[in-house]
C-alpha cells in the first residue's frame, strides 16, 4: 500500500527534525503499538521528561530513541519510571534497557507465577543456602549494624508449588555487568548499582523458571539499539555498534548468555493482533514493512 510506505518514510525523514518533534509526531503510531492498558499520551509525556532529565539523549540519533521507546511500550513498560525500563545514551545511540522492576512486572503477568522476592544480604546477616537435591535458602537480616552488601538473591514461587532461587555475590554481579552492559560506566550501573545487581540475579533466575513469551522477548530485547519501527520490535535486528575488541567480546558473551528465541507460532497471536491494527490504518503491509 502506498499509504504504508508514506507512513514509514515520514517516520524515517522525521529523524532530521530532532527527538522531541519526532516523539510528538509519533503519538498516533505509538498508540497502535501499545498494549491495551497503556496510554500513548502518557508514554509521550514520560519520553519528554526522560529527555529533560538526561540531556545527553538529545545527541542520540532520533530514530534510535524512538526505537527504544517503542520497545519499552510494546513490552508494556514505562521508561525511566520506577525502574521498569531505561533509555540510555551511548555515543550517538539510545539503548533500551529493562530494569529489575520491569522483569518483576513481566513475571507477575505469567499465569503460573505466584510470588517473587529479591533481597540483598549484608555481612552481619545470618544467611545460608545450598543447591542440589536438598536445596535450601535461609536469611535472617541483622536488626542493626548489618554491614556491607555481600550478595543478592531472588526466589520465585510458582502456582504448582515449585520454589526456585538464585544467589550471586556482589563481585559476580559487578563482573557480569562489566561483561554484558554497554553502558556500564555511564548508566544505571553508576547511578543505581543496587538495582542493577538485583536485575542481574533476577535475569539468571528467569532462565530457570517457566518463561512466558513476554519474558523471553524481554530478555532478548534488553540492552539493544534499534532504529527501525515495526509492529513487532522483537523482530527488528539489534544495531548496537561495538566499537572495539572488548565490546565485541561483550557482544559474543551476550549472545552466549541469551535464551533461544521463543517459538514464533506461540507468539503469533500477539504479533497478528498488533499487525491487524496497523493494517486497518494503512500503516503496514508485507512489502513495505
Amino acid at each position: 500500500m502506498a499509504k504504508t510506505k508514506d507512513a514509514k518514510k515520514a517516520l524515517e525523514k522525521s529523524g532530521s527534525m530532532g527527538i522531541k518533534e519526532l516523539i510528538e509526531k509519533s503519538t498516533k503510531e505509538l498508540g497502535k503499538a501499545l498494549p491495551s492498558h497503556m496510554n500513548p499520551e502518557r508514554i509521550v509525556r514520560i519520553a519528554l521528561t526522560t529527555l529533560r532529565m538526561n540531556p545527553k539523549l538529545y545527541n542520540c540519533e532520533p530514530m534510535s530513541f524512538l526505537g527504544a521507546l517503542f520497545q519499552s511500550a510494546q513490552l508494556g513498560l514505562e521508561p525511566n519510571i520506577e525502574g521498569q525500563s531505561y533509555i540510555i545514551p551511548y555515543g550517538n545511540q539510545a539503548q533500551f534497557q529493562i530494569g529489575y522492576k520491569g522483569l518483576v512486572e513481566l513475571f507477575y503477568r505469567h499465569q503460573a507465577a505466584l510470588s517473587l522476592d529479591m533481597q540483598e544480604v549484608r555481612e552481619n546477616d545470618d544467611f545460608s543456602y545450598s543447591y542440589g537435591t536438598n536445596s535450601h535458602l535461609d536469611h535472617k537480616p541483622a536488626l542493626r549494624n548489618r554491614g556491607d552488601v555481600t550478595c543478592y538473591y531472588a526466589v520465585a514461587k510458582m502456582q504448582d508449588g515449585a520454589s526456585i532461587f538464585k544467589v550471586m555475590s556482589l563481585e559476580e554481579c559487578i563482573e557480569h555487568g562489566k561483561r554484558h552492559s554497554k553502558a556500564f560506566k555511564n548508566g544505571p550501573w553508576v547511578t543505581d548499582r543496587d538495582a542493577m545487581c538485583k536485575k542481574t540475579v533476577l535475569i539468571q533466575l528467569m532462565k530457570l523458571v517457566p518463561k512466558s513469551i513476554e519474558i523471553q522477548r524481554a530478555l532478548a530485547m534488553d540492552s539493544t539499539t534499534k532504529s527501525k519501527i515495526d509492529v513487532d520490535m522483537f523482530s527488528v535486528p539489534d544495531e548496537t555498534k561495538w566499537a572495539d575488541a572488548e565490546d565485541v567480546t561483550e557482544a559474543e558473551s551476550k549472545k552466549e548468555d541469551a535464551d533461544p528465541e521463543p517459538p514464533k507460532d506461540e507468539a503469533d497471536d500477539i504479533v497478528v493482533a498488533r499487525r491487524k491494527r496497523f493494517e486497518e490504518e494503512g500503516l503496514y503491509n508485507e512489502e513495505g514493512k
